[in-house]
């Protein structure tokens, strides 16, 4: 199960420095010479033996990604890169392992299940419902970075496990915290279509928003041949002249939230998540400009929204591919091995409670008695121009 490659620092050892048999005979001759020697001689300086540096052994991190998987060896691969490259610039005295699975919550439960045996720390899996197999088969005897959230039923019930995959749920309650907080009344709609991740937004940002003592309601717009039905976005405008509401979120992408704009109009505010943003940060520069989602406002990370942020500067992108252009999901991916390695290396130094600054936002994290938590807080951005362009934080 442990893949062949393994990374590992030099540690650095002190000798402890032992006197034999010819030592300790030139050692006497030496003293009788100076028993011999008038009182009033200079006494030699005390021979120090060396500092002795004790051997410290290093932290064996397990990365548990599924890379067996057909359908999940690309996202695997890419979490994999990011994770190294970030290990490779701060490696510390870490040692890395790669522990392949597939897809197959079983299979995920029995390779996490030997990854700790072996391990001081475990990052994985990737995948929601291999996190859900650990948490209900109660196995977290390690330290356990989740890259994936586990079904809302299960979280929370494992005290050596912390969360933090990349959520479009967090993202859509954090948009509700940033324009419904403090508020005594204003109303949203929460758009979607059928599609499972848009499902979940959509009901995450609805349930803040109520949360806070405000009205929401979600609208589910029906899709004809990979397009949102006319119909279904005529009935939504005459909705939303009747309704009036202050905000609209749309849990959609971004081609999607442009013929929704067009049938709608862009009177009333809008706000999405990081999907709505569908270019790499450097892909903007010769992509077409979206001038229909001119003043939507979103979420993404400062990996594809900030070239001056200071983590984003220090570690390596992936190799561009000519013939065509990045994927932002494997860019935010990358993204998230870098910032899952940062907090692992936290974890080894024993840290439980601290603040990292990033490339996938500002985290923060407690992973000592108690239950762990875990905030990741996103960039602010605008569609300007037709180009996404970070804000500075509300």
């Amino acid at each position: 199960m442990w893949a062949n490659a393994t990374f590992a620092d030099d540690v650095a050892a002190g000798a402890q420095v032992s006197l034999d048999g010819m030592q300790l005979a030139q050692t006497d001759l030496t003293l009788e010479q100076f028993v011999n020697e008038p009182v009033g001689s200079a006494i030699p300086e005390p021979v120090l033996a060396p500092e002795v540096v004790p051997i410290v052994a290093p932290t064996r991190i397990a990365l548990l990604l599924p890379t067996r998987s057909e359908g999940l060896v690309h996202v695997a691969n890419a979490v994999r890169a990011g994770f190294m490259a970030a290990w490779q610039h701060e490696p510390a005295n870490i040692v890395v392992n790669l522990v392949e699975t597939g897809d197959v919550p079983q299979d995920v439960l029995i390779a996490y299940q030997q990854a700790a045996a072996g391990a001081d720390i475990v990052v994985g899996p990737l995948t929601r419902s291999g996190v859900t197999a650990i948490v209900q088969s109660h196995a977290v005897v390690k330290p356990t970075i989740a890259l994936a959230q586990p079904e809302a039923s299960e979280a929370g019930l494992s005290p050596g496990l912390l969360a933090m995959g990349l959520s479009v749920e967090d993202e859509a309650r954090q948009i509700a915290a940033l324009n419904g907080s403090g508020k005594s009344a204003m109303k949203a709609v929460a758009i979607s279509t059928g599609v499972s991740w848009q499902r979940r937004a959509a009901a995450a940002f609805v349930s803040a928003w109520r949360g806070m003592g405000l009205q929401a309601e979600a609208v589910e717009l029906p899709m004809n041949g990979g397009f949102i039905d006319g119909n279904g976005l005529l009935e939504l405008r005459n909705r939303l002249q009747s309704a009036r509401p202050a905000l609209l979120f749309v849990a959609l992408d971004a081609a999607q939230t442009v013929q929704l704009r067009l049938a709608i109009g862009g009177e009333v505010t809008t706000y999405g998540i990081s999907q709505l943003n569908p270019h790499a940060r450097e892909d903007w520069a010769t992509a077409t400009p979206l001038l229909d989602l001119e003043g939507v406002r979103l979420l993404d990370m400062p990996w594809q929204l900030q070239a001056d942020h200071a983590a984003v500067m220090t570690y390596p992108h992936l190799p561009a591919n000519p013939e065509q252009r990045r994927s932002t999901d494997i860019e935010r991916l990358y993204a998230l091995g870098i910032d899952a390695y940062r907090v692992a290396h936290n974890i080894a130094l024993r840290q439980t409670d601290f603040t990292i600054d990033g490339v996938t936002g500002k985290l923060t994290v407690h992973f000592g008695s108690g239950t762990p938590r875990f905030e990741r807080t996103l960039q602010p951005a605008i569609y300007h121009e037709g180009v996404v362009r970070p804000l500075d934080p509300q």
